[in-house]
């Protein structure tokens, strides 16, 4: 989308108007002003609607990538663009949960339409018994289960992308992908 090409776009603030009464009623100064306001038109639409280019919610399709740049979140261009104007807008709240539970389930679901269990292996140890040495260390391993919450089945390497940009590098992530929840009885 050109925002500089619309034709026929009006100007807020017509320079013809604010010349001196002398140039008022001379058609050449009216003629001139005319085609500069037609060339400043878009900049004073632009500039006169700023505020809605930095809310995802409003912000030209064409904009969401660059805006997503600025609060450095990853949107995929094949992801819906309401898919994409929720992950900008809630930028800020994908990054406080990153690498949690919370924030992958949570990520999955904006992004996907899925529903996750993950189960966290752990990776701590320790005893409430003093002298006594703590059990073997848990292992590192996740195990990410995942289901479609609306609409058909999951697509396993988009899965897998949303999966290795919230599961922290330290960890083994597993994912299994499911038809339903987990424990749903099948008929």
């Amino acid at each position: 989308m050109t925002r500089a090409a619309i034709p026929g776009l009006p100007s807020a603030h017509p320079i013809g108007e604010l010349l001196p009464a002398l140039f008022a009623e001379d058609d050449f100064a009216q003629r001139f002003t005319a085609g500069l306001d037609t060339v400043l038109a878009p900049v004073f639409a632009t500039l006169d609607s700023l505020p809605a280019y930095f809310d995802p919610r409003l912000a030209p399709a064409d904009f969401l990538d660059w805006l997503a740049s600025w609060v450095a979140v990853e949107v995929d261009p094949a992801w819906p663009e309401e898919v994409r104007r929720a992950v900008v807008e809630r930028a800020l709240e994908l990054h406080r949960w990153r690498g949690t539970r919370r924030g992958l389930t949570e990520r999955l679901r904006l992004v996907l339409g899925a529903g996750a269990e993950i189960e966290d292996g752990g990776g701590a140890s320790w005893t409430t018994d003093p002298g006594v040495a703590p059990p073997p260390a848990a292992g590192g391993d996740v195990l990410i289960r995942v289901w479609p919450l609306r609409g058909p089945a999951l697509d396993e390497d988009q899965v897998l992308s949303v999966v290795r940009a919230g599961c922290p590098v330290h960890l083994n992530c597993r994912v299994e992908i499911l038809p339903g929840p987990p424990g749903r009885a099948e008929g």
